[in-house]
């Protein structure tokens, strides 16, 4: 099956009720705000300035009060608390947010990360066990535990009290721990839904920050420039991103104020992983964090453990964090170039000669557990279709699944629990364990359930286009108004223009595989220059005039900036949206 076109979808002209209400801004701005839903004046300033929700205070978060008490007790008494991550960038983040805010409230604290080969996703009863043996008396997991019953019973009969903080959906009942912190559990009426793991990890740190000071308890940073819950913007930044958290509403705000930490780092292993990348100097961008630190950050726990990821966000020695960051990076070519041989393989495994599937399965027993879901992305984005890519155990198969907006996979795997050992996730990621055995009719069931909802769905992605323009009223002015719609990314995408017979002038494929292609193009009179990324294709075959939907852009390279587009589609002029 070929990779899919893509429809254009231009966005209405606003309402004239939207232009008077909005008229304070540019034109182009103003259309803008309608698209993404602003078009009164008050709303669309709150999304520009990135303003807070209303009723945020962390205390307002159900179980954040009983989990603060039960922390300060723990601080008085000097009882061990043992922070419990994920070995993903969210994970690792929210576990070095919470230790070190911990830590510098005075707290005996140790971190813990599992190993995703070794111990597999989530809290786990052996785990347990080993903190119960160091004397840990509080657990708290970050970015996990929400579906943790038979975890928090064990903890519960060796005396922990469990404190959890996630953000995936709970399943029915909740464990039964201390505290649970999620605002997706039912009963919880914070006005927020989309909070990453490191951002409820955060709310959790200010709750205490604001429940200690009163007390006489002062934050020791540990060399850190900052004090307080705000000193850690940074991470949340990281981990919000990195996981793919709606840039909207509460992650919006906390997402910029830690873009700004980025750009100056006050930590020194973010310092050395802005080295390693090239990225030093630079102003860091929601995409740098998405495309460049995450995936650095989550090569650890890909490859082998997540503990040097871990460690260089929390170390503030300059040698410790060189020599891991450059850990990181030798890791992070080592997963894209095992990503690159797993997806080829995939594929063939995925896609049935003569057949287009509604679903993408690929399983094998040579996949790395690590990597499947960087390869399921892939292969979802490819042709827009749900995937899922598999390693085959011994006894288990362990899979991680992507989707599209028009399929839940995790209702869909909510809807197969009885096959399954643990699964877990989002409406457009999730993980699942399942036997052996029961592999092939678990599969079967997500089929027939895709079946159901997609049958009838055209399946092409969608590029949603905010304005149509020629390119001589494209002016360089125009970033500047971007900027403002800052943190751009999941949930908040970028402005995407359309752009129509151009001339292409001066292209070739580029990249080591040539996979991507670089060109400029002109209407006659305006020139700009412009990167395809995975469009090399289009190399041997440009026609003479094309339209382009693309995004507009600063290119920093060595140290010289230049205007670019950043095309996303290419269509011969004159062939339909």
């Amino acid at each position: 099956m070929p990779p899919l076109s893509k429809r254009w979808q231009i966005a209405p002209r606003l309402t004239p009720a939207a232009e008077q209400a909005l008229s304070r801004y540019p034109a182009f701005l103003r259309q803008i705000l309608f698209n993404r839903g602003y078009a009164a004046e008050e709303a669309a300033q709150r999304f520009l300035t990135a303003q807070p929700l209303r009723g945020s205070e962390p205390e307002n978060l159900l179980g954040i009060p009983l989990a603060v008490e039960r922390l300060q007790h723990a601080i008085r008494a000097g009882e061990l608390v043992a922070v419990y991550g994920d070995y993903d960038a969210d994970g690792v983040s929210a576990t070095a947010l919470l230790g070190q805010a911990l830590a510098g409230l005075g707290a005996q604290v140790s971190e813990y990360i599992p190993n995703r080969f070794d111990e597999g996703y989530g809290l786990n009863k052996e785990a347990l066990d080993t903190l119960s043996q160091r004397g840990a008396k509080v657990v708290i997991t970050v970015d996990c535990g929400i579906r943790a019953w038979e975890e928090a019973e064990h903890a519960r009969k060796l005396g922990i009290d469990l404190i959890i903080t996630d953000h995936h959906h709970p399943l029915g009942e909740l464990p039964h721990a201390l505290a649970v912190i999620n605002p997706k559990q039912a009963g919880d009426n914070y006005p927020d839904k989309d909070l990453a793991g490191v951002g409820i990890a955060y709310k959790l740190a200010a709750a205490l920050f604001r429940a200690s000071s009163p007390a006489g308890m002062e934050f020791r940073p540990g060399g850190l420039d900052q004090s307080g819950a705000d000193a850690f913007l940074d991470l949340v930044a990281l981990g919000t991103i990195a996981d793919l958290a709606p840039l909207v509403g509460e992650n919006r705000t906390l997402v910029r104020a830690g873009l700004k930490q980025l750009h100056r780092p006050h930590r020194q292993g973010i310092a050395s992983l802005l080295a390693v990348s090239g990225l030093a100097g630079r102003r860091v961008t929601a995409s740098d964090v998405g495309f460049v630190l995450g995936p650095r950050l989550n090569a650890a726990g890909r490859l082998e453990s997540a503990l040097s990821a871990l460690q260089l966000l929390m170390t503030q020695d300059v040698r410790e964090a060189g020599r891991l960051a450059q850990q990181l990076e030798i890791q992070n070519r080592e997963r894209q170039e095992l990503t690159r041989q797993t997806y080829a393989v995939a594929e063939q495994l995925a896609l049935v000669p003569g057949d287009q599937p509604l679903l993408l399965y690929a399983a094998h027993e040579e996949f790395n557990p690590g990597i499947v879901g960087l390869v399921a992305s892939r292969l979802c984005e490819q042709y827009y279709r749900p995937a899922i890519v598999a390693h085959i155990g011994q006894e288990f198969t362990r899979a991680s699944c992507r989707s599209i907006p028009e399929f839940h996979i995790t209702d869909a795997l909510d809807r197969c629990t009885e096959l399954m050992e643990h699964h877990g996730g989002h409406a457009a990621a999730a993980g699942f364990t399942v036997h052996n055995s029961r592999a092939a009719e678990l599969i079967h069931k997500v089929e027939a359930l895709a079946t159901e909802d997609l049958a009838a769905v055209d399946l092409r992605p969608v590029i949603s286009v905010d304005i149509e323009l020629p390119l001589a009223e494209l002016k360089p002015e125009f970033l500047e108004h971007l900027d403002l719609l800052q943190p751009t990314g999941y949930g908040n995408r970028q402005v995407i223009f359309v752009t129509r017979e151009l001339k292409p002038q001066r292209y070739k494929a580029v990249g080591a595989d040539g996979s991507h292609l670089k060109l400029s193009v002109t209407d006659g009179w305006i020139t700009y220059d412009a990167i395809a990324f995975r469009q090399g294709h289009w190399a041997e075959r440009l026609p003479p005039r094309i339209d382009l939907a693309y995004t507009f852009e600063r290119n920093e390279f060595n140290g010289e900036v230049s205007l670019q587009l950043r095309v996303l589609d290419i269509k011969p002029s004159g062939q339909e949206n």
